[in-house]
Formats: C-alpha cells, structure tokens, sequence
C-alpha cells in the first residue's frame, strides 16, 4: 500500500511538472535586471535622478537606486515582469554609496497590477529582513514560490540617519500556463471514449480564481452511485466522493471534506487530489486534509464524462443544477491530461457550454483595507444628483472583516444635531438616528456579518423614511418626522477626530463598490489626493487573514478570531490555556495524592499535554501505595463450553482507556499486575503430550501468551508450581491434571511489558463434562516513575543531552531543582538563530528566554526568598504561540504575550541540554527530577549513568520516592534529618497530615484579611521592556474544604473583594451545594449546583473547586471533576477577605447568599484551603494576629479526623467485601462480612477511646502552657505557620511548628 501510495505521488509530481517550472532544477534566475524603463513604477520620486527605473540591483544609473519624496506617506516600488513569472526568491539593496537604505519591508504580489496580495511567509509573518547599509544584497527565499506578473515593494523602515533607498532583483523562472475564464453560466466537458471510466487511482491538479464565494469547480457521477464534486462554498472547498454509494448524490446524507479559506479573494490558489483506492489526499495552497472515501467500493466509476466549472441537466442546455464557478482556471489537469489544451484545440473530447474564453479577465471589484480599530476612516463627499437635489441620499458598499463590533457608516444631518450612524455590534448591522439629546431610533439588519465573508448592505433615506438592507434581505425601516439631508462627507470605517461621536470601535477589514447616489466611488482618484480624505487605508487589497486556518488551538480547541487575533475555546477538551496546551487533569493517582486527594475516580492524563487525552481511573489511596485501577467491560465471571483448539471461545476486553492511554500509564508506572481467576473442571491449559497451550491470553500488542502468573514470560507454568502445591505434582498447573473435580489457576499477570490482557482463548472444554470459568480484574499500577527521577550535577561542565526538542509551535517544560549554587542554566536548545533556555540567574531568580526570530523574549520571575536553599523548587516555563508563561513554586504566574503578526515556529537544530550550554560555561550544580517536556518525561537517571560529573539519583531525605510530607507539605532538609514545612498546607501535625478542624455554631465565624505584599489574588498588569507584553496572574482559584452538618440552608465559605465582587459556596435549602460567582457588578451572579442530593446528612464531606478563566472544575467527595462554564473570565480584584460560617457584611449579597450568610454554619468545618492561604488553620495558631478575626465561640476538633476515619473503614469493608465476593462465593463473603464487621467495631471503639485520651493529653498540656501558647523547641523543630502570613521573612534553620 505504501508503495502504491507513493508512485501515485511520483505520478502527480510529473503531472505537476509538465505545468510548473518551479519543480526544475534552475528555478533561481534573474527576472529584473533585463527589464525596459517601462517595467519600473512606483508612488513618488525625490527627482529624476532617483527615479524607478534605476532600482535595478548592484547598478549605479542616475542616483544609483530609487528614493521616494520625503513627504511621501506610502511609498512603494512596483515591477512589471512582462509576463506570468514563479518567483522563488527577492533581493534587495540600498541605494549606492549613500545613507539611505530600507530595513524592512512588505512584498506584494498582482497578475494585474490592480488587485494585490501581500506575501506572508508559513507562519503568517509578512514583514521581510531589509539592509544594514547601502551596498550588502539581502536575499529572502520564497517559502513557497508564487506566480504573479507584477511585485510591489512596500518600505516599512530605513536608516533612521538616512532616508529610504532601494535597488531590487526577482529569481525564478518562466512559467507556462493554460487559462480558461468561466463566466458563471459556462463549463467544459470531458467526455470518454467508452460509456464509463472507472478508476483506482486520480490525480487531479488545477489553480483557479474565483470572483465568488461559491461555484462548482468539478463534477462526475456514475449510474451505480459514485460521484465526485468539487465546490466552492462560503469561500471554503468542498471535495465529495462516494465510491458505489446508492444514496441520492445531493441527499442530505452527502459530507464533504472543506479545505481553505477566503478562496474568493481574486488571487490564485493551487488544488491537488489524490487518491488511491479509498484513501484520498486533499490539498489547497499548503493545507492538506488525508481521508477516507465513503462508500464500499474500492474505484470510482464515472459515466460518459466529467464536467468542470459547473453541473449542466442532461438535455437542458444553459441549465445548471448548482450554481456553476464564475472566474478563471489554468493548468487543469485531470489524470495527466490536460483539459484546457485540448478545449483550446478544440479536440473532440472536450465539449464547451456557454462562453468559455482562454483568458482570464482582470477582476473589476477592488477593494481597499481599513488596517486600525481606532484610527482608519475614508471621508467622502457627497455627490450631487437629482435624487439628492429632493433631499435624500444613498449609500451601497461591500464589506467583509471578522470583528464582531465596529463603525461601518457615519454622516451628520441637516437639520442639526441629527446624526446617522451604521455599525457592527454583535455580528449584526444597526443602524442608529441619534436626535436632539439622547433621543434616538435602532433597527438592525443582516445575521452574521462578520464571518469573513462579503456582504452588501443599502442605506436609503427618502419619503421621511431610512431603510437599511443587508444581502438582499427585508429592508429595516427608520420612520422620521421631518426630512434629513446630509450635512457633511460621509465617513466610512471610522471618522475624522472633529466628526467622531461614537464610542464603538472603528471598522477594521476590507471595503468595496462604494456607491454615493448610485454614482461610484474612484478610490484610485482617492489615493491620489484628488478627492476625500483618509488615513491608516491599504489600497488595491483586502489584506484580510484567516487566523483560524490551520488552527492553531490544540486538543480539539475550537478556535475562533477577530481581524487581528485568534482565541481558543477549550471548553470541553479538558484543556486549558491560551492554546488548550495544558491538561487540567493531574497525570497519576500518586499526583493526586500529593495534592492531598483521597480515594475515588478520577480523570488522569498520563502524557500532560500531550497527544493523549485524559483517561478515567479509580485512585485507592487506602494503601501505603498508591494504586491506580483501570477496568474493562466483562466483570462478571465467564463460563466456557464446547470450545476447541480449532474454535476456541474468545472473550475481548475492552478498557475504560485508549490503548496509548494504557500503554503512557503502564510505562509510566513503578509496576502493574492484573489476576486471572481460572476455574476448570476436565479442561486443561496445556496438552500433556507435546506442552503446547490449550488456552491463551493476547497481550496489549496482540501476542499470544501462556503464562499464567508467577514466573517470567516464557515459562509456560502456574502459581501452584512455584509455591511447589499443585494438586498433582506431575504437572505444573492443577488444570493439567484434568480430573472431574474443579481445580483453581489462580495467578497474577505482572511482567510489564505485556499488560493489560486484551484477549482470553479458552480451547479445551468440548469434552463431556469439561467446564472452564475465568474472571480477568482490572489493571492495577503503582508508583510513578517520574516522580522521583533525578540526576545531580557537580560539575560546572557537565551536562546531559537528549533529542532536539520537537517544540515549533508550543512547548511546556517543568522540573524541580534544588542547588546552593547562585545561578546556572536549568536547559537550553538552540537554533541557527531560535533558541529556548530556562536558568536561575541569581540566588531568587528565574529566567526563561526564547527567540522565534521576533527577537529576544526574556521573562523573569523572582522570588521573596532565595531559590539556592538546597530545598526543593517547582518551575513550569510554557511558550506558545499566544503567549508565554513562567511558573516557580507557588508563587504568582508570570505572562509575556506574543507579538501581533509576528514568527510562530521555534525551530531547533542542536541537541537539547540539561544542566548546561553547549559552551560548558553557566553549568548548573545541584539535582534536578522529574524533568517533563510537552507530557514526555525524561529518564535522568538512565543518562547520568553514562555521563562525567553527573550521577544517577539526588542524596538527602527529601529526596526519595517515599511521600515524607503530605498535603502540599514541603520537605525541608536538614543536616541531620528533615523537616516538613506545612506552611503552604492546610494541614497540620509533623507531616502534614493531621486534620484541622473546627466546631462552628449559629453565631460563629472566621475572617482571614488579605494584606499586602501577600497578595495572591490581586492580579496585576504590567509592562516588560521587551517586544512582548508582560503580566502577571491570570484569573485562577483554588479552594478544598470539609464539612460536617446537619443544617440548611448553611453559609460554608465567601470570599468578598473591595470591587463588590464575591464568591460563595452555601448550602441551599435542601441541602444541595451551590456555587455562587459573581465576577461582573453590572451582571446577575453565576450559580452552580453540581448535585441536588442533600450533603446536610451529618456525613464528611469533601469539596475542591478550581477556576482557571472562565472553566470552572468542581469535585465533591470522590465524584469525578465536574466542568462548568462562567459567564465572565474576569479576575478578583483586590480581594478584602475570606469568611467561613457567619456573615455580618452582607451588602451586594444576593437573597439566597445572605439568608445563608444570615444563618452561619453549624457544624464541622475542616482543612479549609483557599489558594495558598490555610484560614482554619491560622485562625488556630495565630490568635490575636491582625491578619484574622474570630466571632463567636470557636472550638478546636476532630470531627474531620473521626469522621474520615470512619469513612475509610467503611470503604475498607466494602473493598473487602466485594474482593470475596470475586474470588470465594457469596457464602464466604458472609462469614467474612461478619468478621470484617467485628474487628471493624472494635477498631472502632480503640480509635474513639485514643481520641478521648489524646484530647485529655492535649488539654492538659495547653494547661501547662498557662493558658498561652509558647514556642519550644524540641528535636525535631518545626516551621512556625506565621511564615505564611509574612512573607518577606527569611525561612530560618531554627523553624517551628504547633501542633493544632
């Protein structure tokens, strides 16, 4: 197939180069320097000595190049090549021995001279690299050749100490073409030589220009159902190809493949189809979509002929079936032959319909650019005619842009202060008559109007009535009580600063056919000064972009944009960022669980932001280990009868994960198991005779495999032999003793590389009597392999590399290091020019530096403490083509924005380095672990072992893969053991792990003031020194809590700010959980209930909510995250406090939130997190602090404590209980159950009396303390939470911790 596939596109090479001479050899020489004076024009010169025709490269005639006048505004240099060139290169070079050169410029392209198109380069970026002096020629290559007659240069800087000055030169070669011009109303027809033409294979290659959004290009359809089309349709190409498909060929049913956008711009654009059987490749210009034909067939039978540039009703001649294409073709080439050479030579197998030409007419619409949203207008005068001579007027333009709201039309009245105005705002037209006052009349018209499209609209004032029309639609009408007359010009896309009254935006895209009084508008005679006036207008072109193709959103994003950029929608994608780059999910259950998470399902995403969506799991966290468990579809036990060697029962699994999404987990896991349950009875695994298997199982390649547990892959035995107690001790398993009785295989799957089972074969049980049942678990892995895998560096010259980092468009990398060194260089991957580096480059800074080719882009991030501590520190860098992002441990997210229309694509050429620079020089010493670049982790370990001065693993405590501290505790070393620092957590004890709970009732509450420089949420902007933009914080959220009660409606959590915006989490009335947002004054708050059950049921409950911009992540108890969407994405600003329980502030609450806020809370409140705030737990340990205030009586508790503890022996029980079930019977389970539930009420009761004799230690030690609380010191000192609320504090060695 490969092969095939490959002469297809050997075929369609030779097709394509009987029609381009781009694909010769020699396509780079010289097209300018053999040009007559003719060729050269351009918009001004400063004399005769500096005129065009002197631009010839390396020449020294008259003033040795081309200079415009000094007030020129928009100076250009144009050359006519004579005839239709490929250009696949352009030079330039300043004006000889002078100061005046031109250091970037625009490069634009016409087959007419008239309508013009601006070359943009694969990323979009259509600004060239100028000169540097007068005498050096800088040549730029072509990406991608284009065929054109006329080149206009376009200076957009130059020598500030000079003026501008320019010679230029073309490469390429000629090109031949064969044109025919469709008029709408024409086509050809291919007819064959027999009745139908089946095919295998098609190449069909062509280039068309279109004066219309829609027109069928090509068309042939067979008797038994095949048919292939080829549409524009909405300036996009439809390819639909059925292969014996008896559907009706325009039934609904019909789906079409769309490549392109904006094709009905006049300009040439370039089709290729290929297909081979059933698969089929689509390109127009460089965009390429691969798929599959429908249809059952395998070739494409076509009846009597193919027909191009419409669909003619057999028998009806001038009647079309759709509407046919209106514009010109050339090089069409179908199979190779070519169409239009025999059409031109009137061969017989080529028929004509209507008036097809073989030239190609020069388009008549051309348009002109409104290039800025707040300062581009054109001002017309009115023109007199004997309609406006009564008193009306009227207005008829063309119009296409992708802003959403903008000022289309703008005229004042007579009589005054009237006033006219026709703007986009929401994607519709409406018209607005502004009175005396604020007196004023709206009707709107059109849908949809700024989908990129052309659109018309009318404006027609007459008989005291204003109509608008938009694309032929029904006419809005303005009904006036007195006649208007236009007082002044008429100001299109925006307005002078003396007519300007509206506070919308400009328009911003592109304008055509503008008619005043039926009377046409001559912008040419515009341009020229000759009549209105304009500014920030680019004539001759619509030099409109679809941001949007390719999409540059990932993970499914659905991208949509304005004129000047393009957003990413990630709803739904579990995704987010400006991009959809990063995964919301965390990528293992051990993750989890380091977050502080308990047991439950949860979406991992294995390979971040990677190519593998999330996956659903369940996390038991029950267990030392951490173990992650992924089902299949059979759960129930599998019976097997009357099975044989020859027909064996097959029994597929089919798993809750992707087969990647399996392979990313079991990879990435310390170890994986799965048990097999085999109950046989006269049915064997092996045949005794020769030892070859009677019953199998398929890896997840797909490989049959016969062990069964116990031993390494290969061995083919059972458990029951390695533990040397199978029933008959001549064989290695108990089913091969094939006895009447049943006999148990029991055994776990566990060598790696062969999990998960895919497939169970059982082939021995057609005997009489013989009987076979088997149940396959789930997968179940263990430990993350990146979490821990570190390297550390101890000298400055070494380093470890690895492949070039594939990361043109977007890139994440994040790490942990820990150092006493002041500075050195994390990674860094360079380019020719393009580089990425991520480096500490001071004791508290982080730097991430890049250049895409738009220059430097450095963004910094520094912290209140020093970074070279010899702890452990989080940094994630993230570039995109959006924007760029620096994260360091849990400090505030910096961004720096991208440049607008500048490179996208990072293009690396060396190896990447960790823990240095190719130059050995600024090496990092210290450890660095669980190094991930776009979701891939890096083996650090595996490299150290083979590299000098970098070994394997990091010494010290914190260090291992064994979880010290828990729930967001940092591990702090020391030098003779460690610490946890639980500063950052909401937990207390020596590990961050004890619960800290509260009792509330009606009257109580807890406040936690934000205060400066801790200001988490406070989200300020700023601006860097660089090319891009700079901030910080985006609009993020982070809180977890438990509770306790039996009370509703109850008020758990708000968070209020200084601007009147809040967030509250209450229970309503029937106990359900609500989320309440409100981010806008001027808006109705967002609520979410993501359950109605009533959790007021005296049961722990716990909560974790999660906002990123506008998508809001929910999980309540062990449910999977919930994803809701908010109305706003705006940030809290300048956040005033957190309350938990009773509001007494409750102006701008609404009715349900301030009769929950009015009630309080009753209950048990616990481990409360709000961001990096802990407010539970400050209210405990810092009584009297500024920072918090307590109202009512606040009791310390366990209430979390005991009741988690109650929850897991509960879960422990069910987890137990449905183990038995699986694996010995309903009778077993129930003497289990009983047991279970025994030792389960005395465990019980031990746990609640240590409760009671811990709470009276406890009392008795604070009584001891006289009542106050007292630092003391003792051996294992801990970290004093007050390091949180003050944070320009230093971290000490002599840090302390109270228990709570």
């Amino acid at each position: 197939m490969v092969v095939l596939l490959h002469m297809v596109t050997l075929y369609s090479l030779s097709v394509l180069g009987g029609a381009s001479a781009a694909t010769h050899y020699n396509c780079n020489g010289p097209l300018v320097s053999t040009l007559p004076q003719s060729s050269f024009q351009s918009s001004s010169q400063s004399s005769v000595s500096y005129a065009a025709h002197n631009a010839k490269l390396n020449r020294r005639d008259g003033a040795g190049g081309w200079s415009p006048v000094v007030t020129e505004q928009e100076p250009w240099l144009q050359v006519d090549l004579k005839e239709q060139m490929e250009v696949t290169a352009v030079a330039t070079q300043g004006r000889f021995d002078s100061w005046d050169w031109v250091s970037g410029y625009l490069l634009l392209h016409s087959d007419t001279g008239r309508a013009w198109k601006q070359y943009r380069h694969e990323d979009g970026v259509g600004r060239f690299v100028g000169n540097v002096n007068s005498e050096a020629v800088v040549q730029n290559k072509l990406s991608h050749p284009v065929r054109t007659r006329f080149l206009r240069f376009v200076p957009l800087d130059w020598n500030p100490s000079g003026w501008m000055g320019l010679r230029v030169e073309a490469y390429g070669c000629s090109y031949k073409s064969y044109v025919a011009g469709f008029d709408g109303r024409s086509s050809l027809l291919y007819r064959f030589n027999q009745k139908s033409m089946s095919t295998v294979k098609d190449v069909i290659s062509l280039r068309f220009k279109s004066h219309q959004a829609e027109g069928v290009l090509l068309h042939g359809e067979g008797q038994r159902g095949d048919y292939i089309t080829l549409e524009l349709h909405r300036g996009r190409l439809d390819l639909y190809l059925n292969l014996d498909d008896h559907r009706p060929r325009f039934s609904v049913g019909r789906v079409a493949v769309s490549v392109g956008s904006l094709l009905d711009d006049q300009q040439w654009h370039s089709v290729h189809i290929e297909r081979f059987n059933k698969q089929v490749n689509l390109t127009v210009d460089s965009h390429t979509q691969h798929f599959h034909a429908k249809g059952e067939g395998h070739s494409l039978e076509v009846d009597y002929e193919l027909s191009f540039g419409g669909i003619p009703l057999p028998g009806k001649p001038g009647t079309f079936l759709r509407k046919n294409f209106h514009g010109c073709v050339e090089n069409l080439y179908y199979n190779g032959i070519n169409v239009i050479d025999l059409a031109k030579r009137r061969k017989p197998q080529i028929h004509s319909v209507g008036n097809v030409t073989f030239s190609c007419s020069p388009p008549q619409l051309v348009a002109c650019t409104f290039l800025s949203s707040s300062s581009s207008f054109l001002s017309l005068p009115p023109v007199a005619t004997a309609a406006s001579a009564a008193g009306g007027f009227s207005v008829r333009f063309q119009f296409r842009t992708w802003n959403p709201d903008g000022l289309l039309l703008s005229v004042r009245l007579n009589p005054e202060p009237h006033r006219l105005e026709l703007q986009i705002n929401g994607s519709r037209l409406q018209l607005t008559l502004h009175g005396s006052g604020r007196a004023r009349s709206e009707v709107s018209a059109g849908q949809r109007v700024s989908d990129g499209l052309w659109h018309s609209v009318s404006l027609t004032t007459r008989s005291q009535q204003v109509t608008v029309t938009a694309d032929g639609e029904p006419a809005s009408t303005i009904e006036l009580w007195e006649q208007l007359e236009a007082a002044g010009n008429f100001n299109f896309g925006g307005c002078s600063a003396e007519d300007c009254h509206n506070p919308t935006p400009d328009f911003q895209g592109c304008v055509r056919l503008i008619f005043l009084n039926s009377q046409p508008m001559n912008l040419h005679r515009v341009q020229q000064g000759l009549l209105g006036n304009y500014n920030e207008l680019q004539f001759d072109t619509c030099n409109i972009r679809d941001r949007c193709l390719p999409s540059l959103c990932e993970h499914g994003g659905r991208c949509s944009q304005t004129w000047s950029s393009f957003s990413c929608d990630c709803s739904g994608t579990g995704y987010s960022g400006a991009t959809c780059h990063n995964s919301i999910y965390e990528s293992s259950c051990e993750a989890y669980k380091l977050i502080g998470s308990s047991s439950g399902f949860y979406s991992i995403d294995p390979d971040g932001s990677g190519p593998l969506g999330p996956a659903q799991v369940y996390c038991n966290m029950t267990e030392e280990k951490v173990w992650t468990v992924l089902a299949h579809n059979i759960t129930a036990a599998v019976a097997v009868h009357g099975s044989s060697l020859d027909k064996p029962h097959i029994t597929r699994f089919d798993y809750s994960a992707s087969p990647e999404q399996l392979r990313a987990v079991v990879t990435g896991s310390e170890q994986c198991q799965q048990e097999v349950v085999y109950n046989c009875k006269k049915s064997r695994l092996f045949n005794t005779k020769d030892g070859s298997p009677l019953t199998w199982w398929l890896d997840w390649e797909g490989e049959r495999r016969s062990y069964w547990g116990g031993f390494l892959p290969g061995v083919q035995q059972c458990s029951c032999s390695l533990e040397e107690n199978c029933v008959d001790m001549n064989y290695f398993c108990n089913c091969d003793a094939d006895t009447d009785a049943w006999a148990n295989d029991t055994g776990i799957l566990s060598y790696k590389d062969h999990l998960p089972v895919s497939q169970i074969a059982v082939g021995d049980t057609n005997r009489t009597g013989s009987e076979a049942v088997f149940l396959l678990g789930p997968l179940r892995c263990y430990g993350d392999k990146s979490l821990w895998n570190a390297a550390s560096f101890y000298q400055e010259s070494s380093y470890l590399y690895f492949p070039t980092l594939q990361a043109e468009l977007a890139s994440d990398i994040s790490f942990y290091f820990k150092t006493s060194a002041p500075s050195g260089v994390f990674l860094e991957n360079q380019g020719l020019k393009d580089f990425i580096r991520v480096e500490l480059s001071s004791p508290s800074v982080v730097t991430f530096s890049f250049d895409v080719g738009n220059g430097p882009a450095v963004l910094t991030l520094k912290s209140h403490l020093p970074l070279n501590d010899r702890q452990w520190h989080f940094v994630r860098a993230e570039r995109n083509v959006k924007e760029a992002s620096l994260q360091v441990d849990q400090l505030p997210l910096r961004f720096l924005e991208a440049p607008a229309d500048g490179h996208l694509r990072l293009r690396l050429s060396s190896q990447l380095f960790v823990g240095g620079t190719a130059s050995q020089q600024r090496g990092f010493l210290g450890c660095i672990r669980t190094l991930t670049v776009n979701g891939v982790n890096f083996d650090l370990e595996e490299r150290a072992k083979m590299t000098p001065g970098v070994t394997s693993g990091c010494p010290g405590y914190c260090s291992g893969s064994t979880s010290l501290c828990h729930n967001r505790g940092r591990c702090v070393e020391k030098s003779n053991g460690y610490v946890c620092d639980c500063s950052q957590s909401a937990y207390g004890g020596t590990t961050c792990n004890q619960e800290v709970s509260v009792s509330f009732d009606t009257e109580s509450s807890v406040t936690y003031t934000f205060q400066e420089p801790f200001s988490v949420m406070q989200n300020r902007r700023s601006q860097a020194s660089s090319v891009s933009t700079e901030s910080s914080s985006r609009a993020r959220e982070d809180m977890a809590f438990s509770f306790v009660t039996s009370q509703r409606p109850a008020m758990l959590l708000t968070v209020s700010t200084f601007s009147q915006q809040y967030i509250a989490v209450i229970l309503a009335k029937n106990g359900s959980l609500q989320i309440w947002y409100h981010l806008q004054t001027d808006r109705s708050p967002d609520v979410f209930s993501p359950v109605v059950t009533n959790l007021a049921d005296a049961r722990l409950h716990r909560i974790r909510i999660h906002r990123v911009g506008k998508n809001l992540y929910v999980q309540i108890d062990q449910d999977i995250h919930r994803k809701y969407t908010l109305s706003s994405e705006a940030e809290l600003i300048l956040i005033r406090s957190l309350t938990l329980g009773k509001v007494t502030r409750r102006e701008n609450l609404d009715e349900d939130v301030t009769q929950a806020a009015s009630r309080g809370f009753v209950g048990c409140l616990s481990s409360v997190q709000f961001n990096h705030v802990a407010p539970l737990k400050a209210a405990l340990t810092n009584r009297g602090s500024s920072l918090v205030t307590i109202r009512g009586p606040l009791v310390q508790s366990n209430c979390g404590a005991l009741a988690e503890s109650t929850s897991h022996t509960l879960q422990d029980q069910t987890v137990t209980a449905n183990k038995d079930k699986e694996q010995h019977g309903s009778s077993t389970q129930k003497d289990l159950a009983v047991i279970a539930g025994v030792v389960t009420a005395v465990v019980f009761i031990a746990v609640c009396a240590l409760a009671v004799i811990s709470r009276l230690l406890y009392q008795q030690r604070r009584a001891r303390r006289s009542g106050s609380i007292k630092e003391e010191n003792r051996s294992g000192v801990y970290t004093d939470y007050r390091t949180e609320l003050h944070l320009h504090n230093s971290v000490r060695e002599n840090m302390k911790e109270y228990y709570i």
